[in-house]
């Protein structure tokens, strides 16, 4: 079975989650990813802890499915190697702060006159303009600048940092998965490549689309884990239980919340699922109400009821969660690389009828595939040794 992205190759410079999640998700549908990294270190996000059998445990999470050769494009020769291997492939994805690949001869400019058809993605923090272009930042960060941070939390209480790299995953490794994808379906029309530019600051922005559009509206600024969708309501909530385990309810549509109200037994809370002033009174009761059974009783009691009603689950229990197995999101290796650990991986999140993706638990290890990759663009075995006295390679 053909993949739909069978026949793209992918060079790969980036580290750590952002761009490796991308260039992961390609890879799934067919896409041949050749990570370029540095000789004997490799990527940074190899090491980065915890460690199974010496390699991060994170690492193993995000490059499934890649192949791994090693280049010093500081090097004249190395960066002689980068153009042509450039010149036969389809997206480079360049996770480096502003003007890196530039001050080496190795930006877009440069690479588009030896590839037009080549398409370029930048994946930086602030973007390629702009004051903030060359600052430094994580996740955290540009979160926090994008005005996501501010939101998230209890009321009344300090912003809290999200359990998820909101930046990273959604802003950057997903967006750069569409710019990709869009240019390529671009240079079917025009057959020309492009520079897409990709900052994770921007994506998280384009996050807050309902908050904005709630603002706007109320002609208030949003208070934190005071409105509609985050925790201001009685009927979009979170409560704890009897066993110090929590419930979700999302009962926002007016026939959910009635049906919550008559199986708790306070139908009169109905018709005032919206007046603000008696929310707290209101969550404070059914937080009380919600406190004498256990998580998984409530779950069970309102298991025949239609209400958007769901336990709040660890990482263990949503990896044995019926729905998830059924989905095939989570796979996990037992005594993964013989280290007594098993490895919990997601599965493909994009299911296509036809054409669907292929989670192959297969990771490079650094540079080995070196001598396919470069003999393929007409290096001898003997320049490939050369390459390797010289810590070019």
């Amino acid at each position: 079975m053909s993949l739909p992205l069978e026949g793209i190759r992918i060079l790969d410079l980036s580290r750590y989650l952002p761009g490796p999640l991308c260039t992961q998700i390609l890879a799934d549908f067919g896409g041949e990813v050749i990570k370029i990294e540095q000789p004997n270190t490799g990527e940074l996000g190899r090491k980065l802890a915890p460690l199974i059998e010496g390699e991060s445990s994170r690492f193993f999470s995000v490059n499934r499915n890649k192949k791994s050769i090693t280049l010093d494009l500081k090097k004249e020769e190395g960066k002689e190697i980068f153009k042509k291997l450039v010149a036969d492939c389809d997206v480079v994805l360049d996770q480096f702060r502003p003007g890196v690949m530039d001050k080496m001869g190795l930006g877009y400019e440069v690479l588009k006159n030896i590839n037009e058809e080549l398409i370029y993605c930048s994946l930086t923090g602030y973007g390629l303009d702009g004051p903030l272009r060359d600052a430094a930042g994580h996740d955290l960060n540009y979160l926090s600048l994008a005005g996501v941070t501010d939101q998230i939390g209890n009321n009344n209480e300090n912003p809290a940092i999200s359990g998820v790299q909101i930046a990273d995953t959604a802003a950057g490794s997903l967006y750069s998965v569409i710019a990709i994808l869009l240019a390529l379906l671009s240079r079917e029309k025009t057959g020309k490549g492009q520079l897409c530019d990709v900052a994770m600051m921007d994506g998280s922005i384009s996050l807050l689309a309902y908050a904005l559009g709630e603002w706007s509206g109320s002609g208030s600024l949003p208070q934190r884990g005071n409105e509609t969708l985050t925790g201001g309501y009685a009927c979009y909530h979170v409560y704890k239980t009897k066993d110090e385990k929590y419930v979700s309810l999302g009962a926002v549509e007016d026939k959910f919340w009635r049906e919550f109200c008559q199986r708790i037994d306070r139908k009169e809370y109905i018709d005032t699922q919206w007046d603000k002033v008696k929310q707290e009174n209101i969550i404070e009761d059914i937080s009380n109400i919600i406190s004498e059974k256990t998580r998984d009783e409530w779950v069970e009691f309102l298991s025949t009821s239609n209400i958007c009603f769901t336990p709040v689950l660890n990482m263990e229990e949503m990896c044995s969660h019926p729905q998830v197995m059924a989905r095939n999101m989570v796979n996990k290796i037992s005594n993964f690389k013989n280290s007594g650990k098993d490895m919990v991986l997601t599965g493909v999140p994009i299911k296509l009828s036809d054409t669907p993706g292929q989670a192959k638990y297969i990771f490079p290890e650094l540079g080995e595939n070196n001598e396919e990759i470069f003999t393929a663009i007409g290096y001898s075995k003997e320049d490939i040794d050369n390459f390797y006295k010289k810590a070019v390679i």
